[in-house]
């Protein structure tokens, strides 16, 4: 196998010292006052042979790798590879490359992620964490790399974060289906005790109360495999005929669920009204089109990317930790009856 040139293979090649040609390739010659006719010969050489210099040892020396880390729970779920895109665009223009990866909201595998993020001396984090990471987020903190969570984040941690209203956004879109008359209105969602999912239920748990109703609710286990989400939600509509509408808490709860309801034959909405959070595009295709509370992806993307930037480039003036609290839009659409509101 050929061997890989290296800054020494060129400076003997050249018959020139290491560290100019580490000059040179830094583009520090002007400031070093290398003679323009040395530095054509160099890289003149450099693009004949192809070298490509070592990205690690580069971050090394300088102290930045340009890279960003982005951890989400799930890249291939809709609402964070929207978010991914437009953070990689955003930080594409500013001299950035991102690197993603999914948690599955695995607190051994996050840390592990953390673990290789640093090896690769990432800039900074941008980071949807699970629950049970406190200690690695505050250990890159205390590292002076900026992090910014979103989506959830972690009461015990002082840092950046960007959310929505959560809690208001399920009371909202409970009230909305007490107002068509529903009573026994369950809340489907995953079992967690992440921030974001519990401001949910407590909004939902909010409006039943408010107006003498009983919350229900039905929290399932998160399973990567499909059929055990499916099943439980299948065996809890067939036992709760009363219900007259369901709400469900999440993207994915509620494409599961849409299907267990058409496996079922229950009609939308005069047997059961539906709402889910998150504004999936099935749920616009679906027959009638689900209501939905719709996260503002693209203003969530835009707050996480300049908070983080805004750090990078300002590495050494102490800036107070943010927290950007957002609106949603509650779509109604014909599955629940009505017409369009906006929080």
């Amino acid at each position: 196998m050929k061997k890989k040139l290296s800054i020494n293979d060129i400076a003997k090649s050249l018959n020139v010292s290491k560290t100019t040609i580490s000059f040179i390739l830094n583009g520090r010659a002007q400031e070093m006052r290398i003679g323009d006719e040395l530095v054509d010969r160099v890289l003149k050489f450099v693009n004949e042979v192809g070298f490509r210099p070592n990205s690690l040892a580069q971050s090394l020396r300088s102290g930045k790798s340009n890279i960003i880390g982005l951890m989400v729970e799930d890249i291939s779920n809709p609402f964070f590879a929207k978010i991914a895109r437009y953070i990689e665009d955003r930080a594409y223009q500013s001299g950035y490359k991102i690197i993603y990866c999914s948690t599955n909201n695995d607190t051994k595998k996050t840390q592990d992620l953390i673990a290789m993020y640093r090896d690769r001396h990432i800039d900074g984090y941008i980071i949807a964490p699970p629950e049970g990471i406190e200690e690695d987020i505050e250990s890159l903190l205390k590292d002076n790399l900026p992090v910014v969570l979103f989506d959830r984040n972690l009461p015990k941690v002082e840092t950046d974060y960007i959310e929505i209203d959560n809690r208001f956004s399920t009371y909202n879109a409970t009230s909305h289906l007490i107002e068509q008359g529903k009573k026994n209105i369950a809340y489907i969602t995953f079992s967690s005790k992440q921030t974001q999912m519990q401001a949910r239920i407590k909004g939902y748990t909010n409006a039943m109360k408010e107006k003498n109703l009983q919350p229900i609710i039905k929290e399932v286990v998160f399973n990567q495999n499909e059929d055990f989400i499916i099943e439980p939600i299948t065996a809890y509509l067939k036992k709760h005929t009363e219900l007259d509408a369901v709400f469900f808490g999440t993207d994915h709860i509620g494409s599961c669920g849409l299907k267990v309801i058409q496996a079922l034959g229950i009609k939308v909405p005069s047997d059961l009204a539906v709402v889910a959070f998150d504004d999936y595009d099935v749920f616009k295709l679906y027959s009638p089109p689900i209501t939905a509370v719709a996260q503002p992806i693209e203003k969530i993307a835009e707050n996480v990317i300049s908070l983080l930037l805004n750090k990078l480039n300002s590495p050494t003036v102490y800036q107070k930790p943010q927290t950007i609290t957002l609106k949603t839009t509650f779509n109604i659409r014909a599955s629940s009856k009505g017409s369009l509101v906006t929080q």
